[in-house]
């Protein structure tokens, strides 16, 4: 549809002016807010991540694109759970204990809220204590640890052992992620999935979530 593509492109443009109207707009025509969902603001964002892979777009870029997509979920997530649609999943993401960045991890927060996971962020400095509290309180399909400093990067394992001591582990997929992370670390630790920047954490989470 003409309108599902115009919001695509403004989101795409980071409009987080209009977006919202064009999606209260797409919302009074009558257009089922799962088609909303998929067709107009996943495919927008699945757009802005191909573009900053490919470096044709940059991290203000898609930062501003990722406003667009929150602005675009106030309006329509209260729509989505009066018409029962089911998330993709749910994530619970943290900075570990020590390790007090958080814009990787907000990112990673808002293009997977944006492709329809639901996202509780419990912010930075977070304990294993509390991680572990959080997944069995909330029963996440994934938990998402960041850290940027060598020095925290040990609490990822902490975290792990952790979910292991609490008979959680089995439960939970653990993505790990931030600039001193590699693939290799991850499977060292036992990690389930490890993602270079914040679009390759959403494919890996889809790919998590599937399977």
């Amino acid at each position: 549809m003409e309108l599902l593509e115009r919001i695509s492109e403004e989101l795409q443009n980071g409009n987080y002016i209009d977006v919202p109207k064009l999606t209260r707009e797409a919302l009074a025509q009558g257009i089922a807010p799962a088609v909303i969902l998929s067709d107009a603001l996943v495919a927008g964002m699945d757009v802005v991540g191909e573009k900053f892979r490919r470096d044709e777009l940059f991290m203000p870029e898609v930062l501003i694109a990722a406003k667009a997509m929150q602005s675009a979920m106030e309006v329509l997530r209260p729509k989505l759970i009066e018409t029962g649609v089911r998330t993709a999943g749910m994530i619970v993401l943290g900075t570990v204990k020590g390790d007090l960045h958080d814009i990787g991890k907000n990112l990673v927060g808002m293009l997977c809220e944006g492709t329809g996971y639901q996202v509780i962020d419990l912010g930075v400095d977070v304990a294993p204590e509390r991680f572990v509290e959080a997944v069995r309180t909330h029963k996440p399909d994934i938990v998402g640890l960041s850290a940027l400093l060598t020095t925290t990067m040990p609490r990822m394992r902490e975290v792990i052992e952790s979910l292991v001591e609490a008979g959680l582990r089995g439960s939970v997929k653990v993505m790990v992620g931030g600039a001193p992370v590699t693939e290799k670390f991850a499977q060292d630790i036992g990690a389930d999935g490890y993602s270079p920047d914040a679009t390759s954490a959403v494919e890996k989470a889809r790919i998590l979530t599937t399977r």
